[in-house]
């Protein structure tokens, strides 16, 4: 494994888009401690390299309840919806039809301490995680490891690894139940409301989704949307395993 390179952070939200989808890509080395084949890579772009994690499907390990080969879709899907619900939890993340490996996932590497996770955070910081909490409702989030919640040096918080989410039938797994019971906060609600109105037939998200997920996982994700609506409250673990396995 070579040394961690140093995030790019100075570029356009549309310029990062490109170079994932676009830049000519060179695999520097392989994350180990994954299930899933997971690579650094750099794009080579004209201000200068960008590195970037590169899933290929190929790399996927099979699982019994999520079809096969579909796991970097789910990645990019889970951007989709940080972004349409205009938390920018996510980093830039896409599917690339061609790469080393053949198509996949290419998300942008952001800066972050590898030592800081869930159960290392401060109390002042978990209180940030309500929309992290709504997040992984909306996308039912089957894998929401401790260390899956990056803190950057800036404490700009950061979520990773979303290839097991949408499950059309109730999978959350998280180690965040801090919040269960409490009121979900009306800013919250209030991008639900506007998320699920883009979730409207012919609406861009929508479509975009569309060719990601099956068609039951997209009418499960609305019924989630519509669900923490009406409940307003975080909800409680329903049945089956409530935590992933390992916890960090």
């Amino acid at each position: 494994m070579v040394d961690l390179p140093e995030a790019r952070d100075d570029l356009p939200l549309s310029d990062v888009l490109e170079a994932l989808r676009l830049s000519p890509l060179s695999l520097m080395g392989q994350f180990i401690w994954g299930s899933n084949s997971t690579f650094l890579v750099t794009l080579d772009h004209p201000t200068g390299p960008i590195p970037a994690v590169y899933k290929p499907a190929k790399g996927e390990r099979p699982l019994w309840d999520f079809p096969e080969g579909t796991l970097a879709s789910r990645e990019v899907a889970a951007y989709l919806c940080s972004q349409a619900l205009g938390w920018d939890l996510v980093p830039p993340t896409v599917l690339r039809r061609e790469g080393p490996l053949g198509p996949g996932s290419v998300q942008l590497f952001v800066d972050a301490d590898p030592e800081q996770h869930y159960f290392t955070f401060s109390p002042q910081d978990k209180q940030r995680l309500r929309p992290v909490v709504t997040l992984d409702w909306v996308i039912n989030n089957a894998d929401r490891k401790s260390g899956h919640i990056l803190l950057s040096p800036h404490s700009r918080l950061w979520l990773i690894d979303h290839g097991v989410c949408f499950h059309p039938q109730d999978k959350l797994r998280t180690v965040v139940w801090d919040f269960v019971g409490e009121p979900i906060p009306q800013s919250l609600l209030d991008s639900l409301v506007r998320f699920e109105s883009s979730l409207q037939p012919n609406a861009e998200l929508r479509n975009a989704l569309a060719t990601l997920l099956s068609a039951d996982e997209l009418a499960a994700l609305g019924e989630r949307v519509r669900r923490l609506q009406a409940q307003r409250r975080f909800p409680a673990p329903g049945r089956g395993r409530p935590y992933p396995w390992p916890l960090v």
